[in-house]
């Protein structure tokens, strides 16, 4: 696992995920509908840190972004 701080409180449905991880994030990303430039960096980024070429920081700001545009994305 490739772990970020702080974690990036989401919802899925009545969910509520805090995702701490690469991975996580990845994995929430493919539930996402809305497919616009902020989820392509994040998917970007995910694969990017997996494999050792991006930090965990930036997939954490890629994919708050992510989340923040699909509309998922609470407050800390």
């Amino acid at each position: 696992m490739i772990w970020f701080s702080p974690v990036v409180p989401v919802r899925d449905g009545m969910m509520r995920y805090n995702v701490s991880n690469v991975e996580g994030a990845a994995e929430q990303l493919l539930q996402f509908k809305k497919h616009g430039a902020h989820w392509r960096r994040a998917t970007e980024a995910c694969i990017a840190a997996m494999e050792g070429r991006a930090t965990a920081q930036e997939v954490r700001r890629c994919f708050r972004l992510a989340a923040k545009a699909e509309g998922v994305l609470l407050a800390g």
